[in-house]
């Protein structure tokens, strides 16, 4: 199937999402106000797929700049694919509900299109993003995630979610999940750091056996956050190959990257701050890549994370022991 602006992956609940989606997070050098305008220049260039979550900060900026876009008449509220995510801290089943009805309030929307786990660590509930204990070290929690997925499926039938899903989980929590006694609905989608160094080819075969999208974020590098971020990381937009590769196409490093993840089936997540810069990562649709370019690419993989959640390796849940 050819790829166009308007191409979508049909979740498997019915729902569609958009295959191309704008980041929302934005590093301490950035405001919030900064996310509302980069926000409203994404929609009127053209992206419907909004990807955004509590631990970002932003998200009465985010909602903001999407409802004013409804407002003047640019999109309608059914055009907007909005996902949010509940963080570490509100893991306790009961929890998951105010969570998503904080991102409702903050959103000024009636309903979410798709909510997540953030990652599958659950810390000490509370108001607080990094909660740690005495000596510094996180206040690890635990509760199994099939009550806690259990929570998510009463918020979709209590309509404040349309679809369902998980970020940073591996093949065995996914399993987890899917071999669960009772289970109503199966997580849509499954968001993972994805580039040319961590290409996720296991976990998007794995996924796609179950009919679960994977969706890709970092696709073009991560900013360097001090105490998340491996800051050894060689930079994706750097690459030589890539570069000879977009040369060859005559197109810009970040749209190959993109394009790359794209023709795989996976769910492109990009993100900036620059007009120009949305603008061109958003020029994905017309060019296409060959096998052999999508070979090439694949070839750079080394299994590599820009994320570093060691400080979590303890947590009974942490999901990067595992090899996907």
């Amino acid at each position: 199937m050819a790829l166009k602006s308007d191409s979508y992956v049909v979740l498997n609940d019915g729902y569609k999402m958009p295959v191309l989606g704008f980041g929302t997070f934005a590093p301490p050098t950035y405001t919030k106000e900064q996310a509302e305008e980069s926000t409203k220049v994404a929609i009127e260039i053209g992206y419907r797929h909004i990807d955004g979550a509590i631990l970002y900060g932003n998200e009465v900026h985010v909602g903001r700049a999407i409802n004013s876009k409804i407002a003047d008449g640019t999109v309608k509220r059914e055009d907007i694919f909005y996902t949010g995510k509940f963080w570490n801290n509100y893991h306790t089943p009961e929890r998951i509900r105010l969570a998503l009805e904080k991102s409702l309030r903050d959103m000024q929307l009636d309903y979410l299109d798709l909510f997540l786990f953030h990652t599958p660590v659950a810390l000490k509930p509370g108001d607080e993003l990094y909660p740690e204990d005495e000596n510094g070290k996180p206040f690890f929690h635990y509760t199994d995630i099939c009550d806690k997925w259990k929570a998510l499926e009463a918020c979709k039938d209590a309509g404040l979610v349309r679809s369902i899903g998980v970020s940073n989980f591996n093949r065995r929590q996914l399993e987890r999940i899917l071999n669960m006694p009772g289970l109503k609905y199966k997580p849509v989608c499954d968001q993972v750091e994805c580039h040319i160094y961590l290409n996720q080819n296991k976990l998007l075969e794995f996924c796609r056996s179950h009919d679960i999208v994977l969706v890709g974020f970092s696709v073009l590098g991560s900013s360097r956050l001090e105490n998340w971020i491996d800051q050894n990381a060689p930079g994706v937009l750097d690459n030589p190959v890539l570069n000879a590769v977009a040369e060859k196409v005559n197109r810009t490093p970040a749209q190959v990257a993109e394009r790359h993840l794209l023709q795989k089936g996976i769910v492109v997540l990009a993100k900036s701050f620059s007009p120009e810069r949305i603008k061109e990562n958003f020029q994905v649709f017309d060019f296409e890549l060959s096998e052999d370019d999508i070979k090439t690419l694949d070839g750079l993989n080394t299994n590599r994370r820009y994320m570093d959640y060691a400080v979590w390796s303890e947590h009974p849940d942490f999901p990067f022991r595992d090899e996907y």
